[in-house]
């Protein structure tokens, strides 16, 4: 199927920051093996001055002692980034930024003041599904929409980790992040790939009006039956003249020759 024009025809470009962002996760996995101090102390606490660091190094830290949390995270962030990219490379910067940003700040409010330490990049995850999802919907574009039944396929069960469902699971930050991924779909729905306008839709908006081909030939058939019937008329109104009129008679007279 050949490529839509709003979008490239390769994947790589838009791989490319997937991946830095991958491996800055990564990076800052290994560094924690490294360094003596913990470097999950610098995640997000809620409701705590000392927390507001965490907003900026939360989805950057995972635990150390699970390799299980940042493989569950890697390939979900590596593929909507991509996406992302691929999509709405125009808009792609600001919405993984404010994604990673808000989400923090949202979880700073919402989090609950027991102290808990939330790490790890999943709530920037459930931001940039639930910008991808809304923003196909919103924008009732054909291949934007099969993106976001392509994200419902993949990540459709995530809808359940916005429940406190499972201990020691930031369900706060993916409620966060799926209403922050919402309300930037709803912010951008102007900014990047767009429905291509109809030639009518454009003509609408330009002031000029389509030719009305109905209603031309609608007016033509009226046309021609007023006709007929005045022709009708006509010849309803000379029918009796002409019935008064006395016929013609010929008389032909003969002559003899002499």
């Amino acid at each position: 199927m050949r490529p839509e024009p709003n979008f490239e025809y390769s994947l790589k470009p838009a791989m490319l920051p997937a991946l830095l962002v991958l491996v800055i996760m990564w990076l800052s996995y290994w560094a924690d093996f490294l360094f003596t101090t913990d470097l999950q102390r610098y995640g997000l606490e809620a409701l705590s001055t000392r927390g507001l660091r965490g907003i900026i190094w939360m989805p950057w830290i995972h635990a150390h002692n699970d390799i299980k949390h940042i493989l569950n995270n890697s390939l979900p962030t590596f593929l909507l980034l991509t996406l992302l990219f691929y999509s709405y490379k125009a808009v792609a910067w600001r919405v993984f930024l404010f994604s990673w940003i808000f989400t923090g700040l949202g979880l700073w409010f919402i989090g609950g003041s027991n102290g808990a330490i939330h790490i790890g990049m999943s709530g920037v995850i459930y931001a940039l599904a639930g910008f991808l999802f809304t923003s196909g919907v919103l924008r009732k574009y054909l291949p934007l929409q099969a993106l976001s039944l392509f994200i419902i396929f993949l990540y459709g069960s995530m809808i359940w980790g916005i429940f406190p469902t499972q201990p020691r699971v930031s369900w706060q930050g993916h409620l966060s992040g799926l209403i922050v991924g919402i309300i930037l779909a709803i912010v951008y729905r102007k900014q990047g790939p767009q429905r291509p306008k109809y030639q009518y839709e454009i003509e609408k908006e330009l002031g000029i009006e389509p030719p009305d081909f109905e209603g031309d030939l609608q007016r033509a058939v009226e046309a021609e039956q007023a006709a007929l019937a005045a022709q009708q008329e006509l010849e309803k109104q000379m029918a009796p003249e002409q019935e008064n009129q006395k016929p013609v008679v010929v008389v032909y007279q003969y002559k003899k020759n002499d």
